[in-house]
């Protein structure tokens, strides 16, 4: 019996490389999701950090304004307390553009996710596929392997009532 290569046998080996491709950026897809959202973090402690400032700043104020009324101190402070919450609104701006980063790597990722899904689909169909051929080549070739034997016999049984 002679084998019988599959057809498709490139295209399987084609399909596969590209669902390892495809394994392989969802791994950096996660990777990069996780870095972005450790930024987030780092990004999110430096708000807080600032927010806890502004307050301790506001107690303080309200602190000096209960037991004096000096006013330079007062501008001072208030003045102060401008820049805070300025700085507040800058470490805001940066949580909330992280939070944008974040949110497009999950989306890549998810993507990513997607097309290793249908990329691996692929792959499963062929194999499938491949499964059904080599039954339907082995159903043939026993089909012409009970033709040849059948033939064989015609001939030695000719032969024999010759002889």
């Amino acid at each position: 019996m002679a084998a019988i290569e599959y057809p498709l046998k490139q295209v399987i080996e084609v399909k596969q490389r590209r669902v390892e491709d495809a394994e392989k950026v969802v791994r950096e897809r996660q990777l990069a999701l996780e870095k972005e959202e450790l930024k987030l973090k780092e990004r999110e402690a430096e708000r807080d950090k600032v927010k806890n400032h502004k307050k301790d700043k506001l107690t303080q104020l309200r602190d000096t304004l209960d037991h004096e009324m000096s006013s330079p101190k007062v501008q001072q402070m208030k003045a102060y307390l401008k820049v805070v919450e300025e700085k507040l609104r800058v470490e805001e701006k940066k949580v909330k553009d992280q939070l944008a980063q974040v949110t497009l790597a999950q989306k890549n990722l998810d993507q990513a996710r997607e097309d290793l899904r249908i990329k691996r689909l692929e792959v499963d169909k062929l194999v499938s596929h491949k499964k059904d051929w080599e039954k339907e080549m082995k159903k043939e070739q026993e089909i012409i392997e009970g033709r040849e034997e059948d033939e064989l016999g015609t001939v030695i049984f000719v032969s024999r009532n010759r002889k």
